[in-house]
């Protein structure tokens, strides 16, 4: 069965956006971008929720037409063009989009569905909002966690409304010179 990965930056104090919305803490260098690009260059299936998948859509499918993009945004641009795409949201119509499902209702069902067909895991990309809905529905089945070297204070957190306890086991972490930190959670069941 295919897994649900959860790729996130957070801050030191959990947070993954500042109240509105801001991400502009974040660090991001090339050794970053080629370590994360040789890891999700596997996968075939990317989860967003609505408002993440716009941001995304408004970006990467010309990303790499721009004559001053970079190495990074090319090779993204052509995995984001090639990748199939789930949005969880329960306001966009997608009858006219290609390579895009959109799960608007039953979500552990469809869900479920989609763990179930042969493919890659399916790597969720930051959509904290899908993100608490996938943990409440315990559908998440690892983390890829990205700690920034910042505490904001306030924000937006990756963990909220959660009711029970979830044990997780650490496979692997790993430091980039700028400072973050990647932490590789599984979920154990």
């Amino acid at each position: 069965m295919r897994k649900i990965i959860s790729f996130m930056h957070i801050s030191l104090d959990g947070f993954v956006a500042g109240p509105n919305g801001e991400m502009d803490w974040i660090k991001v260098d090339q050794e970053l971008f080629d370590y994360v690009g040789n890891r999700i260059g596997k996968g075939d299936t990317a989860l967003y929720g609505r408002v993440t998948y716009e941001m995304m859509e408004g970006y990467w499918p010309t990303a790499a037409d721009n004559p001053n993009a970079s190495k990074h945004d090319i090779e993204h641009s052509k995995w984001y063009s090639e990748v199939h795409k789930v949005v969880l949201s329960t306001t966009m119509k997608g009858a006219d989009l290609t390579k895009t499902k959109i799960i608007s209702s039953n979500l552990s069902n469809e869900i479920n569905k989609i763990k179930q067909q042969e493919g890659e895991d399916i790597l969720l990309f930051g959509s904290p909002t899908a993100t608490h809905s996938l943990i409440q529905e315990n559908l998440i089945d690892g983390y890829w966690l990205f700690v920034n070297p910042i505490i904001l204070g306030q924000g937006i957190p990756l963990f909220k409304g959660v009711k029970e306890k979830t044990k997780l086991k650490l496979l692997n972490t790993h430091q980039f010179t700028c400072g973050v930190t990647e932490l590789n959670y599984t979920v154990e069941r």
